[in-house]
């Protein structure tokens, strides 16, 4: 599995406006130039991240996006999987039909293991933890 651009820069997104010290929610347009991303991009992650219940949009003059919930609740596992679907390094741990052998194959014990861990390690971190010394970068 390989994490894509939408996985990668959600993830980017949600890590700026939660690091954000000012008490003004973060405009599309700031964001875009702080993550080197188009605006056009982050207004489209912005809306899958805000369907996820990460972020919530403020209006008006000052409007823009904040966090929903605090970021200590927000694991990187689950921004991972809300914007990629769920984490598999192999097919066989997502579908137990890809292969006639997939319930009885030799090695996929050792995939899940791996793919556990990975997963047991993104549930572990959380927005905060991912913050924790770049908040004074922005």
């Amino acid at each position: 599995m390989k994490i894509s651009t939408k996985g990668r820069y959600g993830l980017r997104i949600l890590i700026d406006i939660a690091a954000n010290r000012t008490s003004k929610p973060r405009m599309i347009k700031q964001i875009a130039q702080n993550q080197g991303i188009s605006q056009k991009y982050v207004s489209r992650l912005v809306l899958d991240l805000r369907n996820a219940g990460f972020i919530k949009s403020i209006r008006g003059v000052n409007g823009g996006y904040v966090l929903a919930k605090p970021a200590n609740s927000i694991s990187i596992l689950e921004v991972v999987e809300a914007m990629e679907g769920e984490i598999a390094i192999v097919d066989c741990l997502a579908k137990a039909d890809c292969c006639n052998n997939c319930l009885e194959c030799p090695s996929r014990h050792i995939w899940k293991s791996a793919n556990d861990a990975l997963k047991n390690s993104l549930g572990w971190l959380t927005l905060a933890s991912a913050i924790s010394g770049y908040e004074n970068k922005i």
